[in-house]
């Protein structure tokens, strides 16, 4: 994920932020990541079965984790045993990055200067926040907003009435009118009389030419990133949730939902309005039929239809008049 350049953080000792734990080395946490791009000094959690090989080679120094899950980290890891992972990393991250449960107001929100973006063509009502990067012979729509520390490529088309913040988008990258991008997403820790926001801080990485249809929305990443491979074409009112991943060369649909952190591969074909289940893995050159509900990961090179989906020769013949 890299050094986060959208939130900002709060310097806070390992001890200090789990004063009933004895830690065998103190340290300042340098960020929170995933298990899989976790280095020393850095906190991670490991809240599940499915992540025990990812769990086995973290560099993490420092792991969020429970009694039954424990003994798949590495011994170098210090475990920081819990009832409720995600609670905890809900609380740790509110604690280091202390803006990231509410999506504020960007009180640098102006209108563009010339000598600032001189390749760059805005249409009227544009706003754009500090630190923005924007690259040649790019245009942003009338009505628009992009958010402080965005980076935009170069030759980019920005479509009328859009927000972008928390993302980093390539080169050639179209997003038509009225999409939201890098907004927080759906998560929370049900409690007892309340809800307790889980935070996000991950960010959107949009590669190279790809096509975003109007009235998208894509959450950016809670812990993880949510990115979008080159070349892949998303029509109209596709939901995207946070950490989800899709490869290259993909073909979406209108009214497709992706639940948070599915993987998709390359080459991956959706029929409008299919939903894919969270956590799910769908594998290359993949193809799902229109309003099928994915629940299961599928392997490469399947083709996949109905609720839930099932293969496409399954579902003929269960369907067989």
């Amino acid at each position: 994920m890299g050094k986060n350049i959208f939130f900002v953080k709060k310097n806070i000792n390992i001890s200090k932020l789990f004063p009933k734990h004895k830690f065998k080395k103190n340290f300042n946490i340098e960020e929170i990541k995933p298990l899989k791009t976790a280095r020393k000094k850095d906190l991670t959690f490991f809240d599940t079965i499915e992540y025990k090989e990812i769990a086995q080679k973290t560099k993490a120094s420092a792991c969020i984790t429970n009694n039954r899950l424990e003994k798949y980290l590495p011994k170098e890891t210090e475990r920081i045993i819990v009832e409720n992972v995600l609670y905890e990393l809900a609380k740790s991250l509110k604690k280091i990055y202390v803006d990231s449960d509410i999506d504020h107001f960007d009180s640098t929100l102006k209108t563009p200067k010339k000598n600032q973006f001189k390749d760059v063509r805005f249409g009227n009502n544009v706003l754009v926040g500090k630190n923005v990067k924007i690259g040649k012979n790019s245009e942003i729509g009338p009505n628009s907003i992009i958010h402080q520390n965005v980076i935009i490529g170069e030759k980019c088309v920005i479509g009328c009435g859009s927000i972008i913040r928390n993302s980093i988008l390539g080169d050639n990258v179209v997003i038509q009118d009225n999409t939201k991008i890098g907004q927080k997403g759906y998560g929370f820790i049900p409690l007892k009389g309340v809800n307790f926001k889980f935070p996000h801080i991950g960010k959107v990485l949009i590669k190279e030419n790809v096509e975003i249809g109007s009235g998208c929305t894509i959450d950016r990443g809670s812990v993880d990133d949510t990115i979008i491979g080159e070349n892949t074409y998303l029509d109209n009112q596709v939901h995207i949730a946070h950490n989800v991943q899709i490869g290259s060369n993909c073909m979406i649909a209108g009214q497709v939902g992706f639940a948070g952190s599915s993987r998709i591969g390359d080459n991956v074909q959706i029929g409008g309005q299919a939903g894919i289940s969270g956590h799910l893995k769908i594998g290359s050159n993949v193809k799902i039929g229109g309003g099928s509900g994915v629940v299961k990961n599928v392997d490469d090179n399947q083709i996949v239809m109905g609720y839930p989906a099932v293969s496409l020769k399954e579902f003929l013949k269960k369907n067989k008049q």
